[in-house]
């Protein structure tokens, strides 16, 4: 084993210390022109101390800490740390007759930064996120298969959307063959999964227990679930008894695949589909909704967009206070990393001082356990939610 040594400046090497998986460029001492993106490297002090192995990429994030000890970054090691992942997810109950999706491996929260892998009954989509795991994907793919032994039909690697453009990169089939969309169960209700032409992997599982709270929440009521994506929180609403649920979203193919999956479950007749602009349409409410869910894209992916995400939301949530009926339940979210729990909670606030009504929190919501927040890495909370009662 004999990996590039990369010495971090001085006074730099604290964040390793303490635990934090990432090493910025500016913190490294070493020229790194001679070194390839996803290449394997050790980072050490001026006197040698080695303080971590990662995966390097020409980035901002220079550094992917994979392990803090001196070891070999090969199949063993995979199988080790998705083997704690896969345990995980079966203590904690999301492989059953009623749920065969979840977040097999999440990134940092699972000790494998730039690495993301979901579960479809049967299925594993691979996205990476860094070149290092790019380039070990097929390590990955046969760690996996040790891991999930029988229970895996199929592995997809899909990374073409979440790497630079620096290289040709090509999704696909590692093992085995599925075709799409695949059945499968959230919460007992069954969803369409299409990982080849859906976004991310094909669905959003970091909402499954938002979703099932709605659930509590959503019998005998009227709900409007906005961005809707292929349906997840009408969907929910409709199997816990809502008597009607409009879902919206600007996207025909959203759309259809919402259609796809309410007829899929016999909900079609409470249910209808609205193709239209979120917020265009949230100006003027043409039905007394119970509930609405807001649950936008990440409107800012950098810090410098952080005001313009922060308006947007403001924007948003205030068109839902003012609609909604009096009592009505307003779940609304943001997944923008940049915007932070407390950044976020106050401009729901601002938003209902705007609209002039008042507005009680009844629950704050995050992500659930199969995206794990390493303890030493607080940039992986990204998911908060609340569910406000406005008066």
């Amino acid at each position: 084993m004999s990996y590039p040594l990369l010495t971090i400046a001085k006074g730099k090497e604290q964040s390793l210390q303490r635990k934090h998986p990432w090493v910025f460029s500016g913190a490294l001492a070493s020229d790194t022109d001679g070194l390839e993106d996803g290449q394997i490297v050790c980072i050490t002090t001026k006197k040698q101390q080695v303080l971590g192995i990662g995966h390097f990429q020409h980035a901002t994030i220079a550094v992917r800490v994979l392990t803090f000890d001196y070891e070999a970054i090969d199949e063993a090691f995979y199988v080790k740390r998705l083997e704690n992942a896969y345990a995980l997810r079966v203590n904690i109950g999301l492989l059953d007759e009623q749920n065969n999706i979840f977040r097999l491996c999440h990134g940092e929260g699972d000790q494998l930064p730039g690495l993301i892998i979901d579960f479809y009954n049967g299925v594993a989509v691979i996205q990476c996120h860094s070149y290092g795991m790019y380039r070990q994907v097929e390590t990955i793919a046969s760690a996996l298969k040790i891991v999930l032994k029988e229970q895996l039909k199929a592995i997809y690697h899909k990374s073409s959307d979440t790497l630079p453009k620096r290289e040709e990169t090509t999704d696909g089939y590692l093992f085995g063959e599925v075709s799409v969309p695949h059945l499968a169960i959230e919460n007992g209700v069954k969803y369409h999964i299409d990982w080849i032409h859906g976004q991310k992997t094909g669905f959003f599982i970091d909402q499954r227990e938002n979703r099932s709270l709605l659930g509590k929440y959503a019998k005998d009521k009227k709900v409007l679930n906005t961005f809707c994506y292929s349906g997840g929180f009408s969907l929910q609403a409709l199997n816990s008894g809502a008597t009607l649920v409009h879902s919206l979203d600007s996207s025909k193919k959203a759309i259809a695949l919402t259609d796809a999956n309410v007829e899929l479950n016999h909900f079609t007749d409470r249910h209808s589909s609205i193709v239209d602009d979120a917020m265009d349409y949230m100006k003027n409410l043409k039905e007394d909704y119970d509930i609405i869910v807001l649950d936008p894209p990440a409107f800012a992916k950098h810090r410098d967009k952080r005001h313009q995400a922060i308006q947007g939301y403001k924007r948003l949530n205030a068109h839902a206070i003012r609609q909604i009926k009096k009592g009505g339940l307003i779940f609304t979210f943001s997944c923008s990393q940049v915007v932070d729990t407390q950044l976020f909670k106050n401009t729901v606030i601002a938003a209902a001082i705007e609209a002039g009504r008042s507005c009680r929190i009844l629950e704050q919501l995050h992500q659930p356990a199969d995206h794990p927040i390493l303890a030493f890495h607080p940039e992986g909370a990204y998911l908060k939610g609340l569910v406000i009662q406005i008066d």
